[in-house]
Order: C-alpha cells, then sequence, then structure tokens
C-alpha cells in the first residue's frame, strides 16, 4: 500500500474554560467491552468446525482444547486480523464405478458440500470480520492414473466443479489443482516430478503401515475404495485385492506428495482433510454431507433427498432402489425419495 500523504496541522489555540459545577459535568464515557482474545476467538471458530468433525475416534468427546495445532494456526490469523485460510485436499474425480456414481461430472452432492463449506465460512466471518476461506485443492490428476481415470475425465470434473462455484456465488470457495503447477508439461510428467520431490517411500509406508494406526486406517479404507471401483478386472477376485494394495500405497505416496506441496505452497493455511481424523493431529477430518459410511464423499456416491429434507450420501444403486431420479440441465443430478 503506498504511504499516506500528511498535510500540516495548526496547534490548537489554548482557551482557559472555567471548570464547570459537579452536576453540570458531563457523564464520564462507558467503558467499551473487552474484546476477546486471539486464543478465545480460535476456540469459538473451532467450535463452529466440531459439529462435522469426520472423527477415527468418533467415541471420543472432542472440544476445542484437543486440537492445540489449529488453535494455534487460527489464532495467528485472527491476531495479524487476516482472513482465515483453509486447504482441503479432496474434490479429485468420481468415481469410475457407475453402481457408486451416476456419472463423471459434479451433481447435487458436490453443490451441496460446497455450498456448505461456503456457509462456515460464512458463520466464520460473523466472529472473525476478516473471514475465511477455502481453497479446494482437487487431487485428481496426482493419482488419475492408479485410480483409473482419464485423465480428460479429471479435467472435466475440475471445471464444472470451478463453474459450479460461480454459478451459486460461492465466493469463499476457490480451487487449485494440478494445471496450476509445473507449466505446461504434461500430466504424467507433473506426477513424476511431484513424486519424486514430495512423496514418502513404499518402504517407509510400510513401515507405518506396520506402527501406525491410523496408516493402516488409511491403507484399509483406500485399498477397499480401489476394489470397489475397478470395474471389468480380467483376473481372479485375490488378483484384484493383490493389485489394489499395490495401488494404495501409491496413492497414499501422491496423496502424501499433493499435501506437501499444498503446505509448501500455503504454509500458514489450516488443513482440512476427508478422511477421518483423531483428535489433536495435524489435519482436521470434516464431513461434507450425511452419509452411514464415515468414508463415503460426493464423489464415491449419489445423493438420496429424504421426505423430512435431509440429504443423505449412498452407493448409486442403493438410492436408485430408494428414490426417483431428478435431471438438472438435462443431466442426473440426485433421487427423491418415492
Amino acid at each position: 500500500m503506498p504511504p499516506v500523504g500528511t498535510a500540516p496541522v495548526s496547534a490548537p489555540i489554548a482557551v482557559d474554560t472555567p471548570e464547570q459545577p459537579q452536576h453540570e459535568r458531563p457523564h464520564c464515557e462507558q467503558p467499551q467491552p473487552e474484546q476477546p482474545s486471539p486464543a478465545r476467538l480460535a476456540a469459538r471458530i473451532l467450535g463452529l468446525l466440531l459439529p462435522h468433525r469426520r472423527a477415527s475416534d468418533p467415541e471420543f468427546d472432542a472440544a476445542p482444547e484437543h486440537f492445540p495445532f489449529q488453535l494455534a494456526q487460527l489464532a495467528d490469523f485472527i491476531a495479524a486480523g487476516e482472513p482465515i485460510v483453509f486447504t482441503l485436499p479432496g474434490f479429485p474425480c468420481k468415481s469410475p464405478n457407475p453402481a457408486k456414481v451416476l456419472g463423471h461430472l459434479p451433481d447435487e452432492g458436490e453443490r451441496l458440500s460446497l455450498t456448505f463449506l461456503d456457509e462456515l465460512c460464512a458463520r466464520i466471518g460473523r466472529i472473525h470480520p476478516p473471514g475465511a476461506r477455502i481453497l479446494i485443492c482437487s487431487d485428481g490428476h496426482i493419482f488419475g492414473d492408479l485410480i483409473n481415470v482419464p485423465d480428460e475425465h479429471i479435467d472435466e470434473y475440475s471445471d464444472e466443479l470451478t463453474a459450479m462455484i460461480e454459478r451459486e456465488g460461492l465466493h469463499r470457495l476457490d480451487t487449485f489443482d494440478l494445471r496450476a503447477v509445473l507449466g505446461d508439461l504434461p500430466y504424467d510428467e507433473k506426477r513424476a516430478r511431484v513424486h519424486e520431490r514430495y512423496a514418502p517411500t513404499v518402504e517407509e509406508l510400510r513401515e507405518q503401515v506396520l506402527t501406525e494406526q491410523e496408516t493402516l486406517r488409511l491403507y484399509r479404507g483406500i485399498t477397499r475404495f480401489l476394489t470397489e471401483d475397478t470395474v471389468d478386472f480380467p483376473g481372479t477376485r485375490s488378483a484384484l485385492q493383490r493389485e489394489c494394495r499395490r495401488r494404495a500405497y501409491g496413492v497414499i505416496q501422491r496423496s502424501r506428495a499433493w499435501g506437501e506441496l499444498i503446505a509448501e505452497q500455503y504454509p500458514r493455511a489450516v488443513r482440512l482433510s476427508i478422511h477421518p481424523q483423531p483428535a489433536g493431529a495435524a489435519k482436521f477430518g470434516i464431513r461434507l454431507l450425511a452419509a452411514a459410511d464415515a468414508w463415503m464423499t460426493p464423489w464415491h456416491s449419489a445423493v438420496l433427498h429424504r421426505p423430512d429434507g435431509s440429504w443423505e450420501l449412498l452407493r448409486n444403486a442403493d438410492a436408485a432402489r430408494l428414490g426417483r431420479p431428478v435431471l438438472h440441465a438435462g443431466r442426473p443430478s440426485h433421487y427423491e425419495s418415492c
């Protein structure tokens, strides 16, 4: 910001004024209420996130004080009087399994999730006037070759996601994907370079799977998704499971690499995650929509609109048995309960 010029100001003229009688003196101004400290505001903001927490320890009665890492990050933005920045790796692409999703483009599940995230930022803005923003770091390209989704479908998904944000006026959300990294290089080369620079080795991950409960849970969850999402596999069931276990390590490697790249680009941001997280982790797991499965996301499912007005994520095949399909702009959007 350019420096602001100052004009010379004349010295005020001193004027002797007689002392006012006691009964004519103006009342003293009431003291202004003390502003909450950054730490207290950070706890209030975390309290807004807690009802939507995607937890790997759901039995734990979590409170703001159980998240010291996030509290410190939030307080840093608050003390600086700056908008809070969250990063959320996710919204990669639709599952390639038609039994799980309506198609390869974003639908009502994404629209509802994006609207929820934007409204969450708006609620934070009522506590912290500079507001909050969420950067959606779409990670489809980073492991598209491992999940058997073509880059063209990932491009179309990401472009429609950005268009949906604009159409819905969700101005507190932004998007970021591999197209913003390493210029015009082909996707395969971009993936290779990001992997080489940031990814842990397979040996490191195998050791973590053996010794860390959270990494084991992640490995099993991704293996399950890969198994469910693989269609027309020519081999046996056991061969498919072996193949998916191998690819699961690659997906975790790339996901970790993507997270490291984002952290390098946005080192102060508060990291959200669509995967279940324990209390006290460096990432805060966030649930986008109601689902019976803690791992389910809009890009692995379809949405059913219940008679009571609620929305639920279900496998496409299950939602189709319970509702009738609804089209939007000529494309399948969701299901309405029969």
